[in-house]
Parts: structure tokens; sequence; C-alpha cells
């Protein structure tokens, strides 16, 4: 058989069959006096081995070493290694499948938020709180929001998310407040208003330590991931939500 026979009969095309011979799972067969390789059936039969370890999901070099087992006993082992492999991506996909399940009926609800998708934790308190103010402060708050949505570990953002969500039912009352601040001295008398009302919204869980990022998430360390928060604020915003912090972290000692 030629290379074309050989591939038809086996069910790939010639070009994976030079690619095994370079890749060295199938020896090259004989030349004819013209130059073209003959086939036979031996080679047939491991082609067609070749073709179904690679159809399990067995990469070039798992191939390899089940052919080099002595009597086919290496390809318990990486069978088995396969199996594990599968099991990890299905119950990836599966999780996968659980975060997008929420998300999928928020959209056909019409309730997913433009710059979604977000986490079903944001998603949930985000549609709770309806549509929010005309407020700079607003947005802002919505982008912190989405940011920590990102980057605060798996485990923390559910309690973080419900700690918001207490906060965010009365940040209405503190929008216009720090809005007026935009363009303000940091040592305006509005400043400690805004702060204490702002304070008085907070739990006292909320606003004392800002969760660090999973490690290799964002590259952000606690601290510069407080800078990014707070990087967009006016420095009179700045100055009323770093002292809001303060008096929360005051309260909680003095609650203990």
């Amino acid at each position: 058989m030629r290379i074309g026979e050989i591939a038809a009969l086996v069910g790939v095309t010639p070009r994976a069959v030079r690619h095994y011979h370079q890749s060295g799972l199938l020896p090259e067969p004989p030349r004819r006096a013209n130059g073209y390789r003959e086939y036979g059936v031996r080679d047939a039969v491991l082609l067609a081995r070749v073709r179904r370890l690679t159809e399990l999901g067995l990469g070039l070099d798992e191939v390899r070493d089940v052919l080099a087992g002595d009597e086919g006993r290496g390809l318990v082992d990486v069978l088995e290694e396969l199996a594990r492999d599968l099991a990890r991506q299905e119950a990836g996909i599966r999780a996968r499948r659980e975060r997008l399940g929420p998300l999928l009926a928020e959209a056909r609800a019409g309730r997913l938020p433009a710059d979604g998708p977000l986490s079903p934790e944001l998603t949930a308190l985000l549609s709770g709180l309806g549509e929010l103010p005309d407020s700079p402060m607003a947005a802002k708050d919505r982008d912190i929001l989405a940011l920590l949505d990102v980057v605060v570990p798996d485990e923390e953002r559910a309690r973080l998310m419900e700690l918001m969500r207490g906060a965010s039912e009365r940040a209405r009352e503190v929008y216009p407040l720090l809005d007026a601040l935009d363009g303000a001295a940091p040592d305006d008398p509005r400043v400690a208003e805004a702060a204490r009302v702002l304070a008085a919204c907070l739990p006292d869980e909320l606003g004392v330590e800002i969760p660090s990022p999973e490690p290799g998430a964002s590259g952000l360390s606690g601290a510069s991931l407080s800078d990014a928060l707070f990087a967009d604020l006016a420095p009179a915003q700045s100055a009323a939500v770093h002292l809001a912090m303060r008096l929360v972290r005051e309260r909680r000692e003095e609650n203990r």
C-alpha cells in the first residue's frame, strides 16, 4: 500500500501519517525502487492503534510511552492517568456550569449588568439594588464592587457581598455627600460629615480589612489593591472614605 491507501484504510490523512513518522510513532517502511513508501498489514495495524490511542485523548508523547511498553503493560498506567485527568476536567466543567446557570437565568430575565458576567453573588447584590442613581460616586462604587468581585478569593466573596448588601441599601444617602466633595480640599468640613454618614452605613466587619487577592490572580498585594480601589477618588472623597473606615475600626473596638 502507498501512503494515501493506508491513510484511507485506517481513516487518517496522509499528512497525519507523515507526522507520525516524524514523531517516531510509526517506523518508516521499505521504499519501492521509485522512492515511494510501501506499507504492509503490520504498518496498518500499528497506525490503527495510534489512531485509537489519540482518539482517547492521549498526547503523542503518551502514545509513544504506550507503544514502547513491553506487551502493552504501560497502557494501564497511561489510561489510568488519562482517566484521572478526564475526571478533573469533568469536575471543572461541572463547576463552571454551576456558576453559569444563575448568570444565564439573570441574563434571560434581562437583569445581567452590561459589564457582566459577574459572580452570582455580585449579580444578586446588584439586581436587588435596582437602578442606581445618576451619581458619579455610584458609578465608582459599582466599579469598586466589580474589581473586588474579581480579586477577592472565592471563599471570601460570598461573605463580603453579603456585608455589601446591608451597606449598599443605605449607600444612596452617601452618594450625594461624596459627589459634593469632588474638587473640594481634603480639609473641607463636609469631609467629616460624609465620613460620619458613610461609617453609619458600614457594618463593623466591612471596611476594616480588604481581603488579599488569590496568589497570582491579579498580581496585587493588599496595599496595592487598596490603592487601586481609591485611585479614582478625588482627594476629599478619598479622605472621607478613609476617615469612615477609621471610624468603623474605632466603633468595632468600642463594641468589643
